[in-house]
């Protein structure tokens, strides 16, 4: 998984201002492989519907994957002809890397891509951008699996679009419907920033590039679309099904470890409500307070089953502090990572001592509590000891977490605001990005209709 380069911040999204005509607002990407049959009719039917229906300058751009056949030709011809089409030719086959390439090089603020037989009804390509041109959304999809879908083809590959879509859900806690739908934009700003950090070249790459979204917070609108198969699609399904299922292992083991710097995208506009500062109400406490819980419930469980073990050769005391030391250790680290999202090595040590300090008034309590039972009672049962231990670990919680937040884990986002702005969001790989162009956070817009720029009608 790729981590050398490093994400941004993004500008706060923002309705496209309007500007003067002939400014591409949509990009469509066409990737292509031998098409040399479907290509024409195809391109004919997307630049007539968008010069009929779009209110805003458009490109098609034709990407050629090192077709064999006559597709470049075909290509040359259509940009020739038509003066909104243009044409990109890579040596390499890969709808990602084709993907990679024309968005890389792209200076419309808005860029999609679309399978080249036009199964998806060509009626749902404003919906799809229109969230991403007003600044509602950072990604749009297209779903065949919304309620509202129509969608027409086999029980094969209805199955199989489904159990993927399983797949994702169970294993990377994927929340979008629809993976693998040849219909899909996003923002440039957005682009600029999430494309160094995928990986894939071929047909997992919008599957990853959606779950890293998500991932970093950023927000999916989803369009349900009418959608006919084509039946002579040259997708070998077999192939590309086993492609998917290792980049849904490579990008899991990923997120898993933490070798993605996502932390560094969460929330990257600004304009989050969650981030407003409201009086008297911290940042981020319900989420901290569940995941305090949830590792702090774990921990309970860790602890009874170790004091049990420790007691078996050793006395009340001994077990308990023993066991409490062990899963105070445990305990740090996980509401390190979990509960307060804190990453990397750094202050790792600090924070283990600074637990161990927390841990000590925790131990102070509990061992009371033992020192008053036997006070209380000559030879206690263990269930009674138990219960005692569970008592006094409440209280000892509720003063860890307050001690935890306050002490160990403070909120710095403020002081680190400085550092996290400085990143630079410009560094990919050699022929990513053919000019700086993307350093502008908008684009100026008009809106245009199809008899300005076109004397043709076509109704």
């Amino acid at each position: 998984m790729r981590t050398d380069s490093s994400p941004g911040t993004l500008p706060a999204r923002e309705h496209l201002p309007a500007a003067p005509a002939g400014t591409p607002v949509l990009d469509v990407v066409i990737p292509v492989y031998n098409e040399e049959k479907d290509l024409q009719p195809c391109v004919r039917r997307l630049h007539e519907h968008l010069v009929r229906t779009f209110p805003y300058a458009f490109r098609i751009t034709i990407a050629d994957n090192a077709s064999t056949d006559a597709t470049p030709q075909v290509a040359a011809w259509l940009a020739a002809e038509l003066p909104e089409v243009t044409t990109f030719r890579l040596e390499q086959k890969g709808r990602g890397r084709a993907l990679r390439a024309v968005w890389s090089a792209s200076d419309a603020p808005v860029l999609a891509y679309m399978d080249v037989d036009l199964s998806t009804d060509l009626n749902a390509l404003l919906p799809l951008v229109a969230p991403l041109i007003s600044g509602h959304s950072d990604l749009a999809i297209g779903s065949r699996l919304a309620r509202s879908s129509r969608v027409v083809r086999g029980p094969k590959r209805e199955f199989i679009s489904r159990a993927y879509n399983l797949i994702l859900r169970g294993s990377l806690q994927a929340r979008f419907t629809d993976a693998q739908c040849g219909f899909k934009a996003i923002r440039r700003d957005v682009a600029q920033v999430l494309l160094p950090l995928i990986e894939d070249t071929g047909w997992f790459f919008d599957t990853e590039m959606l779950v890293l979204a998500e991932r970093a917070g950023l927000r999916i609108h989803e369009v349900p679309v009418d959608w006919v198969d084509d039946p002579d699609s040259t997708v070998h399904i077999v192939r590309t099904a086993t492609d998917d299922l290792k980049g849904v292992w490579r990008v899991g083991r990923a997120l898993a470890t933490g070798s993605l710097p996502l932390d560094r995208l969460t929330r990257p506009f600004g304009d989050d409500p969650r981030d407003r500062e409201i009086k008297d109400v911290p940042r981020g406490l319900a989420r901290q307070l569940v995941g305090f819980c949830v590792v702090g419930g774990l921990s309970t469980l860790f602890y009874l089953l170790l004091y049990s073990g420790f007691r078996v050769f050793s006395g009340s005391q001994v077990a308990n502090a023993l066991a409490l030391l062990v899963s105070a250790i445990a305990n740090t680290a996980a509401n390190r990572r979990l509960t307060f999202g804190v990453r990397g090595r750094d202050g790792a040590v600090r924070h283990q001592a600074q637990g161990l300090v927390v841990f000590g008034i925790g131990l102070a309590l509990t061992s009371g509590s033992l020192a008053a039972l036997g006070a209380a009672t000559s030879e206690p049962a263990h269930s009674t000891e138990l219960a005692v231990l569970i008592a006094a670990n409440l209280a000892a919680t509720v003063l860890r977490f307050l001690l935890f937040r306050a002490w160990v884990f403070p909120d710095r986002r403020e002081d680190d605001s400085p550092a996290l702005a400085s990143y630079d969001t410009t560094r990919f790989r050699a022929g990513e990005v053919a000019d700086g162009s993307w350093r502008d956070a908008t684009v100026q817009l008009l809106p245009v209709r199809p008899h300005d720029t076109d004397s043709r009608d076509f109704r």
